[in-house]
Order: structure tokens, then sequence, then C-alpha cells
């Protein structure tokens, strides 16, 4: 199961991300988001759990907790939709690909 976690301190990185799930079982990954162009964490991150039963007990237990100044939210990641409106160029509404031909 992926988990979205997100009010993290800004110096977290990745084993510590780990570090913290673990407490509740097997860890697959943890990944800490890095903004580009800082390279500095954007206070949010996913977990991958194998175990479901696990990951639902992590989620309980985690959030609303404190690491720093912000309490934890926790919880099961959404599936990116893959439909029409997620892709871009012509997909775009308002986008008349007849109209921007040569």
């Amino acid at each position: 199961m992926k988990i979205f976690v997100i009010g993290l301190p800004y110096d977290l990185d990745d084993a510590e991300l780990e570090e913290i799930f673990e407490k509740f079982g097997t860890v697959a990954s943890a990944k800490v988001a890095i903004d580009r162009e800082t390279g500095k964490s954007r206070g949010f991150g996913f977990v991958e759990m194998p175990d479901s039963t696990e990951a639902k007990d992590a989620i309980e237990n985690l959030n609303d907790i404190s690491l720093g100044k912000k309490p934890l939210v926790v919880k099961e990641a959404e599936e990116r939709s893959s439909g029409p409106g997620n892709k871009g160029g012509y997909n775009k509404p308002g986008f008349n690909k007849d109209r921007n031909r040569y």
C-alpha cells in the first residue's frame, strides 16, 4: 500500500522517514519529495508498505502526531487518474488542435 505523508519537517530525509514507518512493519520504500530548483524538502513524501494491515496500523498511529511544528497528515495515497483531463497537449480544455495546425 502506498501512503501519502504531509507535514514533514523540512530537514527530514528518506532514511528518517523509513525509520518512522519501520516501527509498524516492512517498508518497501520511503521518499521525501524534493524541490527541483532548491534541492530542499517540500514537506511531504510517500511510503510504500507491502502489507496492508501494517500500513493501516501505521496510518492510524502516525496521523495527527507532531514531528515538528505541524501535525502529520498520513493517509492512503490516491492513484493518479489517467483520464483525458490529466494529459497535456491536445486534450486540454479549450485547445483546438485544428486551429493550431500549419
